[in-house]
């Protein structure tokens, strides 16, 4: 294990080979190198933010061209979660972790439980949970040699899948968004386009249609669509994203991969709104610009997919005090719509885009918690 923080950035390193550092900028306070040759492990888990609490994130399971694809993505997540968390309200700061490899190909016991030892030796300042090409299941293996899992199975204690608050999350989001530009929160007679049909995406779609939404779906995977299909009959399917995007439709819902919002994108987007599950939507600054300028309604990713992360800080926080309850992980996350209505009514006042309006309550809630902690109290951290 190779582990860089702060202080040792320049000790060299495969993690960074050229160009500028990761540590420039309000960089992460850490990353950590993980490699485990006999299981094939190769990870790197990134902790942006520990102002507000352990840092939590999922572990994403993905099949990177390179270690600098892998490093750049899990860099830019964790920073995601670190805002997420203190959107949220959750005393937690922000991490994330990328497994690169093929998890239908590549993943094992030994490699999950090596993973989990990696996790293990950071002593409590990252969390981990589910994420792209991860499951419950697999926490439940992480979690035989580690102490800080979240996402576990019922069975073993845990709050189970994150993406059914994830898509309940958006939702509520979408209603803020409806709220705001069609005075009233009802998806009712309303176009969503939803992109990706995965664990948050199909939970996303009940949602929808049971408050009377049009939806129209489409995924690179086949099967996906196929479920779709079998599974609601009304739902219209599509096999190109390009078509989704220039479509009919309201509110355009990206839950795959983060980059979907670019250039080409933006200019081709015949939504109001844009509201989805999947972190990183904006593939470069100046985007939420773009889409202001446009007139379109950007509902930060990081606000309205805290659903799950509100599920698995529940868990988090309860370990040993009465575990996980559901019921309270649901009524936090229905507090989505009303930080949703709160960043509109700052970007208004403010004449920033909401994105920017989101980004400096974040900041500003891990800078003032922050600054209370340096009180020393008998007992606590």
């Amino acid at each position: 294990m190779t582990n860089h923080d702060a202080t040792s950035a320049t000790v060299p390193s495969p993690l960074f080979p050229s160009g500028p550092s990761p540590f420039q900028s309000g960089g992460p306070e850490q990353v950590v190198y993980c490699h485990d040759e006999p299981s094939g492990l190769r990870a790197i888990i990134a902790i942006h933010s520990t102002a507000l609490g352990p840092a939590l994130g999922g572990t994403r399971f993905h099949p990177y061209p390179t270690e600098a694809d892998a490093l750049a993505d899990v860099l830019n997540l964790a920073r995601g979660m670190a805002y997420k968390n203190a959107l949220a309200g959750l005393d937690l700061g922000g991490g994330k972790a990328v497994i690169i490899g093929d998890p239908a190909k590549d993943k094992t016991e030994p490699l999950l439980r090596a993973y989990g030892r990696f996790v293990q030796s950071l002593g409590g300042r990252y969390y981990t949970a589910c994420d792209v090409g991860t499951y419950v299941s697999d926490m439940d293996v992480v979690a035989r040699e580690c102490d800080f899992v979240t996402g576990r199975s019922p069975e073993y204690g845990g709050a189970g899948d994150s993406s059914i608050l994830t898509a309940f999350g958006v939702f509520q989001g979408m209603r803020a968004c409806a709220e705001a530009l069609w005075d009233g929160p009802s998806l009712s007679g309303r176009r969503v386009g939803v992109a990706g049909v995965g664990k948050v995406g199909r939970h996303l779609i009940t949602h929808l249609l049971e408050d009377g939404a049009e939806v129209t779906v489409t995924d690179v995977n086949g099967a996906a669509l196929d479920w779709v299909r079998r599974t609601h009959p009304d739902v219209r399917v599509t096999d190109a994203v390009e078509e989704l995007i220039r479509g009919p439709i309201d509110i355009y819902a990206p839950c795959a991969m983060g980059g979907a919002l670019d250039d080409e994108t933006v200019a081709a987007l015949a939504a109001s709104v844009v509201c989805g599950a999947a972190n990183n939507q904006l593939a470069h600054p100046g985007i939420e610009k773009a889409l202001a300028d446009r007139g379109v309604l950007y509902a930060p990713d990081y606000l309205v997919n805290a659903g799950g992360v509100i599920q698995v800080g529940d868990e988090a926080a309860n370990l040993g005090h009465g575990g996980f309850s559901f019921e309270r992980a649901r009524k936090r996350a229905e507090g989505i719509f009303d930080t949703m209505c709160e960043i509109l009514r700052l970007a208004g006042e403010e004449g920033v885009p909401p994105a920017v309006a989101a980004d400096r309550l974040a900041e500003a809630r891990m800078r003032n918690v922050s600054r209370l902690r340096s009180v020393l109290l008998p007992g606590r951290p």
